[in-house]
């Protein structure tokens, strides 16, 4: 699948099959995480791969967002270190992880409203790191429809030269 395809079809997956997500698989999306661009290229990540069933439940229990980590093969946490602007770095390589995932068949979301402190505590992160969150990853239970996506129109949310100025060409 090419970028833009998987840029267009990926939806948000909660519900996994119990099928584990292949080493090679795991490895493609850790490095695209790793070729993500960062601030002055500082590359401040750690990523925390985590298939343990027991740990997965706890963690799932860790958020109010996202009890289905515990029905998930896989999830990797996200950890940045001596980051200047670490939800902006992290937000750029997640995005790179998701869509290659997708590509590859695996579904993930993004999972927020963890007790950071406790993840940190259980995962064993160094106090002085910024855990950012942890994203479940597996092959989808139910086909993702991406049906209900709808976007609005770009002649709506595009503007030429000064905001306001519509682009009559989209």
């Amino acid at each position: 699948m090419d970028v833009y395809q998987s840029i267009r079809t990926r939806v948000a997956v909660r519900s996994f099959t119990p099928d584990p997500v292949p080493g090679p698989v795991i490895k493609k999306i850790l490095r695209a995480g790793r070729w993500a661009p960062s601030r002055r290229n500082t590359q401040p990540w750690h990523f925390i791969v985590i298939r343990d069933r027991d740990t997965l439940a706890q963690l799932a229990s860790m958020t109010s967002g996202g009890p289905y980590i515990a029905n998930a093969p896989l999830a990797i946490a996200i950890v940045m270190e001596n980051a200047r602007m670490p939800q902006f770095d992290a937000g750029r390589l997640i995005e790179n992880m998701l869509l290659v995932a997708w590509s590859e068949g695996i579904g993930t979301c993004f999972v927020g409203g963890f007790d950071h402190e406790k993840v940190k505590e259980l995962l064993g992160i160094p106090q002085d790191m910024d855990f950012v969150t942890v994203m479940p990853y597996g092959y989808p239970a139910e086909a993702a429809k991406s049906g209900g996506k709808r976007r609005k129109p770009l002649s709506d949310i595009t503007h030429v030269e000064r905001f306001g100025e519509k682009w009559a060409d989209i």
